[in-house]
């Protein structure tokens, strides 16, 4: 799967500019997901000095990602023509969202549920 992940508040603790620590299992949690496989993509409104921060952050914790604020190149070749600003993933997990952000072990259950659901829609008889 690709999964957007918000950086400020979901990966990093702290209020924006400053990055304060990780956030609980957020980088154990994304270190598991990338070696399942998933593609990570890092969905920030970080921009210049502040999001090369967040980079070298995220290298210095060893949290892998695929990309950052870019579309995952297989899915714009699959579908064509110019990807847009809203960057494509099966799911978002941002602090953000309604209700507010669950932690990473509620992500990972919810995550694992989407999977076991998709895989059995998808078996082979």
């Amino acid at each position: 799967m690709i999964i957007a992940v918000d950086f400020d508040g979901t990966i990093s603790r702290g209020k924006y500019p400053a990055i304060d620590g990780e956030q609980p299992y957020a980088g154990d949690s994304l270190r598991e997901l990338h070696a399942q496989g998933h593609k990570i993509i890092i969905w920030t409104c970080r921009t210049g000095d502040r999001l090369l921060d967040a980079i070298n952050w995220l290298l210095e914790h060893q949290i892998p990602f695929s990309r950052i604020n870019d579309h995952d190149p297989e899915n714009v070749a699959q579908y064509g023509g110019e990807a847009g600003k809203k960057i494509y993933a099966h799911v978002y997990i941002d602090d953000k969202n309604i209700g507010g952000f669950p932690g990473w072990p509620a992500c990972m259950e919810m995550i694992r549920e989407m999977e076991d659901e998709y895989n059995r829609n998808h078996a082979v008889p």
